[in-house]
């Protein structure tokens, strides 16, 4: 998906300019629309309280059956004593508008990196995928589908009027005793010369080992390897009595040529649709560097040979990303595009993690093309800025357009988006209200819930107030805008870090005294990544 927001340079300088924030109060809601959003907005990740227009009441276009928030309005808005410095958006609306990512490969990435010395290149930095790593406390929907929780905190450091909004969504766990359904995946290796490199192919044939022996007797496993040329090793087969034959293929894989990864994923897709099983869970499983050199390299057109199988079976990827080189941007495009998601592997640890832990929510899933919409009220908020997501954004008008691309969740996951918000002085009221739409896996039927937040419940400290896991999430996203540093995306946004915002060794301070409060060891490990930064940086 192509990003729809514009460049938005001086109100970046404010933004952030005290912190993250959070706090609590949450609402939900739900209902079954079709119907598109009113207004045409156009997913910008950015707004102001500037100028008119229709997209501007602060209206989210509520479903049919779920009640309308206190943001709509007439259509009239209030203009700002004097013009905002920098660039803003022609015609700026309060929608916000983006599909749903649970990609945590460029925090895998990155954790690589530091540990290797070397900082990452900005451009890998997204800090959704940072964020969307940790654990939350977010309460879970009892059925299918999500919950939805909104709440905020003041910015630290910055004028009364800055808050960080936070957009929390999270779906069921994972049956207990195993009642998932039947999985059957088809994995494309990667046997190329660069996978010889210790980390990539021999983990790789250690992380199919674990999962060989985790993987249920009815559930089925096909492999495909691709170098120069792409070869099916293994057609789709049940897991019960075959555990032993599907070791010694593994055993047997060896690193060869050149990385033709498009005849691989083509490949992979074939023998995915010939061992398609009704009432599986039908994924395809791509265990990379990514660094294609041979053949289609590029995603699109990779992705348009295997388009009837995606779009007439259902057929997701999942991408796996290994080694010190890694062709991040590749694999994101891949399985954003190919319905699915992405993760990074350096270790056993991590492996295990992904392959026996996680297999659940990366294998299964408890909605399609999910997409989420915040409505800020335009009362209360003078402008804002969602932090990350650039390439996920998606136009207003399209958030009720189920043709129109959104991201697959399983069972078990967080979302979590964030927004600098800047309130106009005395907001009172509703500030924002968010909206999640997606598509049941099996109908395709569509659902959506809702939650708002108030003002009153944005206007506590980031530091010390506010819960051990907002803290977390905090850190985790002035890390990664930290890392990304004064870079630029293809269309030419810019994303400074903002002023006032804590250095490497105070977030490193906050992220250890975090670590000990919340005991995870996860948390842990973000310290050590952000004084490894420190330190590279000099």
């Amino acid at each position: 998906m192509k990003l729809h927001a514009r460049t938005y340079r001086g109100a970046l300088v404010a933004l952030l300019a005290g912190g993250l924030l959070l706090t609590g109060c949450s609402a939900e809601g739900t209902s079954d629309t079709s119907r598109k959003a009113d207004g045409p907005g156009r997913g910008s990740a950015f707004g102001d309280g500037a100028g008119s227009g229709s997209a501007g009441s602060g209206a989210a276009g509520p479903a049919d059956g779920v009640e309308q928030g206190e943001g709509e309005r007439d259509g009239d808005q209030k203009r700002q004593d004097k013009e905002p410095e920098g660039e803003f958006a022609p015609e700026p609306d309060y929608l916000s508008t983006f599909a749903l990512d649970v990609d945590t490969a460029s925090y895998g990435y990155a954790l690589r990196t530091l540990g290797d010395g070397r900082l990452p290149d900005p451009g890998t930095v997204r800090p959704e995928e940072f964020v969307n790593s940790f654990r939350q406390d977010y309460e879970r929907p009892e059925g299918d589908g999500f919950s939805v929780t909104v709440d905020g905190a003041a910015a630290p450091g910055a004028d009364d009027d800055w808050s960080l909004l936070r957009v929390g969504l999270a779906t069921r766990q994972a049956d207990h005793g195993g009642e998932r359904p039947p999985a059957a995946l088809t994995f494309v290796i990667d046997i190329s010369g660069s996978m010889a490199e210790r980390g990539r192919l021999d983990l790789v044939k250690e992380s199919l080992g674990i999962l060989t022996d985790e993987l249920r007797g009815d559930d089925s496993i096909a492999l495909v390897t691709f170098s120069s040329v792409a070869e099916s090793r293994l057609p789709m087969t049940r897991v019960g009595d075959n555990r032993s034959r599907i070791h010694d293929v593994i055993e047997e894989l060896e690193p060869a040529a050149s990385t033709n990864l498009g005849a691989g994923v083509e490949t992979g897709y074939e023998e995915a649709v010939d061992g398609l099983r009704s009432g599986a869970t039908n994924r395809v499983v791509l265990l990379s560097d990514a660094l294609a050199n041979t053949g289609e390299t590029q995603a699109d057109a990779i992705l348009e040979r295997i388009a009837d199988a995606r779009t007439e079976h259902g057929i997701t990827l999942f991408g796996v990303g290994v080694g010190s080189d890694y062709g991040d941007a590749l694999m994101e495009q891949l399985a954003d595009k190919g319905d699915g998601h992405t993760t990074y592997v350096s270790d056993r640890k991590q492996a295990r993690k992904v392959f026996v832990d996680q297999l659940p929510m990366n294998v299964e899933l408890r909605a399609r093309d999910a997409k989420a919409q915040v409505a800020f009220d335009s009362d209360a908020v003078e402008r804002f800025r969602l932090i990350g997501y650039e390439n996920r954004a998606v136009a207003d008008e399209d958030f009720r357009d189920d043709r129109v691309d959104g991201g697959e969740v399983g069972p078990g996951h967080t979302v979590t988006a964030l927004y600098a918000v800047k309130l106009r002085p005395g907001a009172s009221g509703e500030v924002a209200k968010a909206t999640v739409r997606w598509l049941d896996p099996e109908t395709r039927a569509p659902r959506e819930r809702s939650g708002s937040v108030g003002a009153s419940a944005v206007d506590s400290r980031l530091w010390g107030d506010a819960k051990p896991r907002l803290q977390v999430t905090a850190v985790a996203a002035y890390f990664a805008e930290a890392l990304r540093g004064e870079s630029a995306d293809d269309d030419g946004t810019s994303y400074g870090v903002p002023p006032g915002a804590p250095d490497l060794g105070e977030l490193e301070k906050r992220a250890r005294t975090l670590a000990d409060s919340t005991e995870d060891g996860s948390v842990k490990e973000l310290a050590e990544a952000i004084g490894q930064a420190s330190r590279a940086r000099g």
